[in-house]
């Protein structure tokens, strides 16, 4: 073993298992510098009024920190939890603790991408490496069958394709053990209020319906495949993957495990299909980049809008359009941070499509409000239901009268009924 510092900087990789840039900086360090920054950036207002991270969010984001910290300690180690900007505050600790190098894994999205280049850039100055590592999809981008300018915007081409000549690499396991510095500073786990937060949202957040953590992910996965359910049911398991206190990997391996016993593989191939889905998004934004945040997405034509917007788009936000179904669903993603993908495909289509409402004011709604929100596969839908996605075929307007019949049989989808 090679007697060096590495530090590893936690992003949306919140866990133990499975876990590439924890095992690797064991594996290959004297003691590791296990690093969480809250980053100031992503608890802003954006430009359409609403906020980057809601406070469900940022409270279940608090709840999972925590819970890693627990977990490196029982392991013998800690978490660094720092509150600030990453390309300030990890050159420092860097300093303090003589690393080496540095572990994080990629992202896709201009802001994270972004930040780190920032983070990159800070360090490059003290010859210090800052190492990319992939582990947030299912399949790794080296594993797949096309270089990523080249994937197919289709996804039934990307799918067939991929399944047909790649394969998803074996689960990895965790550390046995972690060491980390003689005396190393961790530092205090910031209140919702120092994250900007006010008393009354704080008060809201406290009846927060998720549990944070990869224990309670692991949990959850295990009562999903194993507990009582059937064809129709969700997993809930899209905020723990989004944060990544369960990864992709683990959730495919588990769910091909059951599959030996109590699931039938039709139930089966859904759940890994969006599992697919989630890879797709992530790699068209790889590709295609800032293209998924502009009104014309993809295709360059946006869907119709009416002139002031504001109106419908508040009604919609507050659950107050008249229209039952949609109303239900956002008063449950308002309180909870959580609706079915039925759910959202239908407030999606009812905002775009007949209140002709910016369909990027009701993504950046999504990114406050979902426990899951991720960049690629939020704005990568919601491109979809508006029209202007990547893939063609899955732009085609979504039939939400027969929708609602479908899952909702008992509730009226207009006004009028």
């Amino acid at each position: 073993m090679e007697k060096k510092t590495i530090l590893v900087w936690f992003r949306n990789d919140l866990r133990i298992h499975d876990n590439e840039i924890l095992l690797r900086a064991v594996e290959r360090s004297q003691t590791i510098v296990p690093v969480y920054c809250f980053d100031p950036r992503y608890f802003t207002d954006t430009d359409l009024g609403t906020k980057k991270t809601g406070v469900l969010r940022a409270a279940f984001l608090r709840e999972s920190v925590a819970a890693l910290r627990q977990d490196l300690k029982e392991l013998g180690g800690d978490l660094i939890i720092a509150q600030g900007y990453p390309e300030i505050i990890l050159p420092q600790i860097t300093e303090k603790y003589g690393v080496d190098e540095v572990y994080h894994h990629r992202e896709v999205a201009f802001e994270e991408t972004r930040i780190s280049g920032l983070v990159e850039a800070a360090l490059w100055k003290m010859q210090i490496n800052l190492r990319h590592f992939i582990g947030h999809t299912l399949y790794h981008k080296e594993d797949l069958p096309f270089p990523i300018k080249d994937i197919p915007d289709a996804f039934a081409t990307f799918r067939k394709k991929t399944e047909r000549e790649s394969s998803i690499r074996p689960e990895l396991g965790r550390p046995d053990t972690v060491r980390i510095p003689e005396g190393m500073e961790a530092g205090n786990l910031p209140h919702l209020s120092e994250l900007g937060f006010s008393k009354t949202a704080t008060e809201y957040a406290a009846n927060l319906r998720f549990e944070g953590g990869e224990r309670a992910a692991l949990k959850r996965m295990d009562a999903f495949l194993y507990g009582d359910h059937d064809s129709s049911d969700y997993s809930c398991l899209s905020p723990y993957i989004a944060i990544g206190a369960l990864s992709p990997n683990t959730f495919y391996h588990a769910v091909k495990e059951a599959e030996k016993s109590v699931i039938d593989k039709k139930r089966s191939e859904q759940i890994i299909l969006k599992l697919l889905w989630r890879d797709y998004y992530r790699f068209m934004f790889k590709k295609h980049g800032n293209q998924f945040f502009q009104l014309g997405g993809m295709t360059g034509i946006p869907p119709e809008t009416i002139a002031d917007d504001q109106k419908a788009f508040d009604q919609w936000k507050t659950g107050k359009t008249g229209c039952s179904i949609v109303d239900s669903s956002m008063k449950e993603l308002n309180e909870t941070g959580h609706i079915t993908h039925h759910q959202r495909v239908i407030v999606a289509s009812y905002l775009i499509h007949h209140l002709k409402v910016n369909w990027l004011k009701g993504a950046a709604w999504f990114e406050e409000k979902l426990l899951d929100y991720a960049p690629a596969s939020n704005y990568g839908s919601w491109g979809h239901a508006a029209g202007v996605g990547s893939s063609v075929k899955d732009n085609k307007p979504v039939d939400i009268k027969k929708l609602s019949a479908r899952f909702y049989p008992k509730e009226a989808l207009m006004p009028d009924g």
